[in-house]
């Protein structure tokens, strides 16, 4: 999760967070949290639908009121949303905490229930690129066929023939 949008839920501002996180480093190692690359977060920014206009006059209004973000998000895993209960010491927070566990132990529960009908997909695609790599010369044929039947089924021309003296 990225640390805004759990200053959101924690109700904090995300510098205050990420404060808080970087007064325990040792807490969070790198594969409780991590910092994005700029390509990474510009290829984030750019999954969103946000106009490059918007993006631009939202540029120019950070710039002129010191507003907006001037550093790259951090991404915590699940591990590292566990260890922020003990950082993060509000009343809010640990009830937050509880809700987001909560939320990945059915997330795994449901990735578990389902690995059949993964596996299940998987078996039907081998199948389908096994069985239909002479799709296009099939679908050829019968398109000649129907290109075939077409002709033969023209109506006549309907309507006078003026004939000429």
């Amino acid at each position: 999760m990225l640390d805004s949008d759990l200053a959101d839920l924690y109700e904090v501002p995300t510098h205050r967070l990420n404060e808080a996180v970087k007064r325990n480093i040792t807490r969070f190692p790198v594969n409780f949290m991590f910092q994005l690359t700029k390509d990474e977060n510009d290829f984030l920014i750019s999954q969103f639908a946000i106009s490059n206009e918007y993006l631009k006059s939202q540029s120019e209004i950070s710039k002129s009121r010191r507003g907006g973000r001037r550093t790259l998000p951090y991404v915590f895993t699940e591990q590292g949303v566990a260890m922020l209960s003990s950082v993060l010491r509000s009343e809010r927070a640990i009830q937050i905490n509880i809700q987001i566990m909560d939320t990945f132990v059915q997330m795994r529960q449901w990735a578990i229930e389902n690995k059949d009908l993964a596996r299940r997909i998987s078996e039907l695609e081998s199948y389908f690129i096994e069985h239909c790599k002479d799709y296009n010369k099939d679908m050829s044929r019968i398109y000649e066929a129907i290109d075939l039947l077409m002709d033969r089924t023209k109506p006549a021309t309907i309507g006078f023939i003026k004939e000429r003296k």
